[in-house]
């Protein structure tokens, strides 16, 4: 039982926890006059969190295992800084029952639930037990503790396929592995107990029936320690790539009232069936009228900001009070759904990668103006929630998550209206993020329609696409939605080779090499890096490519500018002639410029100028980082890599010799030697990154050359792992 009395003030919180996390946790404190206390890893000595908080201590290198997953690290740093509550965030400790007892045990408020409801909730087998007993619906499966391959096996053949594998102890996607059939079923159940073990700590696993089309609902709810309890109604978070969520909104669109109603009542009967306490998350999948429970999670949720917009309600504040023996501020009676709110989660991967996490410095991150962080604002409705700044480092060791960005309006559409601008506003330079993904993922029709027609029958609506399988069928739409016209194209290069000529005209360098000429007389032809001749137009030539192309076919542009008497520019490139006014109204730095220009295709005939196709006035952002030249407006991106006037591109012979890390991380096995023998698809490395597996497999046949790692070397992305004849 918890030593600590129901009703204990909390004046200091220590927050187990880093990053965006931490950061919402103080914000919430510091307008409750609550004093907190920072961790932080090797990793995180310069992180937001550290600076926000009122203190902060070192506790461990960079491997979550040897810092956030230090208990009693933690436990004896909250009793050194005298708090008297530990908030553990989302994530790490939070769901760990052992540690919540811990902090009793030490008569510290773990501001969660107790720990007998984390047990109950905390392996999935054994939450289906109770909740089977609870009458709470669940979906067909097998949740026993045999866990030899064979029985598992034997379970997948008797639930029939397709079988959703899962691990017991953990969630995020980790250790989850659909089988469509008998084919590589064992190969499947070892992968999601290896990777379930890697995350968890534990390779239990359970088999379920894999619903082909449902929606992902969830139910946000609270009890206190009375004996009451409310839900604050579902979000909708059936937008997700590899079982993860990137996209949550609340309340669900086209969502029965009276489904909701029986879902919010069915998540405080399985709260009650273990005494629970504090913020809790109960999900269920939702197909053809019918919901089915899928697990609880016993803390509060990433995508809890969009519950906070519809009920006007600071959950962070509940937990707290709640903690500290208040009552429920409110009964259901009390509460209504204000508005619509929509979450993104912005994430460091790569989308055109199977979205693989990338790592790596932040150059900048640029986002809406208007936005507000942490809080609710219903005047501008953009917040930005993150714990990252220009110049932050996204680390391998945690998730790749770099912000979430939620909007309020009065409606859907108006909605997902705001989030679209938001995003055109959003911009992170210094590697590869889903930020423009997550625009072209919105834009799309379906998903405006959210994809449910009414089924008059049934009395209920009925999915038409809308569901969690939503990336996988708009896959061809959204890539379709990344591709700019060719006109759009034509107009992204104009402004490159403009912005490249702006900066060899004004900052004396080739952007693509940075080299300075020497003179500082800005009267001197000497000083202009243009290709400046005597009684003759100058010309420039630019080599760039376009950096989603193969980096072995340039796209190679000759642009000269010439000064007009109106003070404008003629550009010629490509055999195309273009008259440039510059609008801009407001210099801005060398790494991010918004240009408006006047752009007229043209042709000439003597010295009268005449006007063909294009003529438009269009404004667009430039933004360098590195080497690279990103231009962006309403239409899309663009990312150019300029290159010197001398340049290599690797051979495909030269690129098939050895096989790279496709990203930063550990190498978890090495299934092979030098000599050994491979064929297409045998598996050679095992890679984890950002709480991901990655297997990376032999491409073709062939003899294996060399090795440069072992197993439990960290590796850069782009280092040569092995190489093969």
């Amino acid at each position: 039982m918890n030593k600590v009395p129901i009703n204990t003030p909390i004046s200091k919180i220590l927050i187990a926890n880093r990053g965006e996390i931490a950061c919402r946790i103080i914000h919430s404190a510091k307008k409750l006059g609550i004093k907190t206390v920072a961790v932080y890893s090797s990793a995180d000595t310069k992180a937001k969190h550290v600076g926000l908080a009122d203190e902060a201590f070192y506790i461990g290198e960079a491997p979550a295992k040897d810092s956030y997953l230090q208990s009693q690290r933690i436990i004896d740093v909250a009793l050194q800084t005298n708090a008297q509550a530990i908030h553990p965030g989302y994530g790490f400790l939070s769901e760990n029952a052992a540690f919540s007892q811990l902090c009793s045990d030490n008569n510290l408020i773990f501001i969660g639930p107790p720990a007998q409801a984390i047990n109950a909730m905390g392996l999935k087998s054994e939450a289906k037990v109770r909740m089977e007993a609870a009458k709470v619906p669940l979906v067909p499966g097998y949740h026993g503790d045999d866990q030899s391959i064979e029985r598992l096996k034997q379970a997948c053949i008797d639930i029939g396929f397709p079988v959703l594998l899962k691990a017991s102890a953990g969630g995020g996607g980790k250790g989850m592995r659909v089988v469509e059939s008998l084919d590589g079923i064992e190969e499947a159940i070892a992968a999601a107990q290896r990777e379930s073990l890697n995350s968890f700590s534990d390779s239990h696993l359970l088999a379920e029936k894999y619903l082909k089309n449902p929606r992902h609902i969830e139910i946000q709810l609270f009890c206190d320690q009375y004996g009451n309890g409310v839900y604050l109604f579902e979000r909708d978070c059936s937008i997700q790539r590899r079982h993860q969520k990137i996209v949550e909104e609340a309340p669900a669109p086209n969502f029965p009232d009276h489904i909701r109603k029986a879902m919010g009542e069915a998540a405080l009967q399985a709260a009650s069936a273990i005494d629970y306490v504090g913020a809790g998350t109960v999900e269920f999948l939702y197909e053809n009228g019918e919901f089915y429970f899928m697990e609880m999670n016993t803390r509060l949720q990433v995508e809890h900001p969009v519950s906070e917009y519809i009920t006007g309600q600071d959950l962070v504040a509940w937990q707290i009070k709640i903690a500290s023996g208040e009552p429920l501020p409110v009964c259901q009676e009390d509460l209504a759904i204000n508005g619509h709110a929509i979450e993104v989660r912005l994430y460091a991967e790569d989308p055109n990668n199977n979205f693989l996490p990338t790592a790596g410095k932040i150059d900048q991150f640029i986002y809406p103006t208007e936005s507000t962080h942490f809080s609710l604002d219903y005047d501008k409705g953009i917040r930005m929630d993150t714990g990252v700044a220009d110049g932050d480092e996204v680390s391998p060791f945690y998730d790749p998550m770099i912000a979430k960005l939620i909007v309020w309006a009065e409606d859907r559409q108006g909605a997902i209206n705001k989030l679209k601008q938001a995003l055109q506003q959003t911009h992170i330079t210094g590697l590869t993020t889903n930020v423009r993904y997550l625009e072209q993922l919105i834009s799309l029709p379906s998903f405006a329609d959210a994809g449910i027609e009414t089924d008059v029958k049934h009395s209920s609506l009925k999915q038409e696409g809308f569901d969690t399988g939503f990336i996988e069928k708009n896959a061809k739409a959204i890539a379709e939605a990344s591709i700019l016209s060719e006109h759009d194209q034509r107009l992204h290069q104009i402004f490159c080779a403009y912005y490249l000529f702006q900066q060899r005209q004004y900052t004396n360098s080739d952007p693509s090499t940075d080299n300075r000429i020497q003179s500082n007389d800005h009267h001197s032809p000497w000083n202009s890096a243009l290709g400046w001749r005597l009684n003759a137009g100058y010309e420039d030539p630019l080599k760039f490519h376009l950096a989603e192309s193969d980096p072995s076919v340039e796209l190679t542009l000759t642009a000269q500018f010439q000064p007009l008497p109106s003070g404008k520019q003629l550009l010629l490139m490509d055999g195309q002639q273009y008259q440039i006014e510059d609008l801009t109204d407001s210099t801005s730095d060398n790494e991010t410029q918004t240009l408006s220009l006047h752009i007229k295709s043209i042709h000439i005939k003597g010295i009268n100028i005449e006007t063909k196709a294009l003529d438009c006035h269009i404004k667009a952002q430039v933004l360098k980082h590195n080497k690279h030249i990103q231009v962006h407006n309403n239409a899309g991106t663009s990312l150019f890599i300029p290159l010197p006037r001398l340049s290599h591109h690797h051979t495909e012979e030269e690129n098939e010799q050895g096989l790279h890390a496709p990203m930063n991380g550990c190498l978890t096995e090495v299934k092979v030697s030098a000599g050994d023998t491979v064929n297409s698809g045998d598996i050679l490395v095992i890679m984890e990154a950002m709480k991901m597996e990655h297997i990376i497999k032999a491409p073709h046949n062939g003899i294996i050359d060399q090795v440069f790692f072992v197993q439990g070397d960290l590796v850069d992305e782009g280092s040569e792992l092995l190489s093969y004849e």
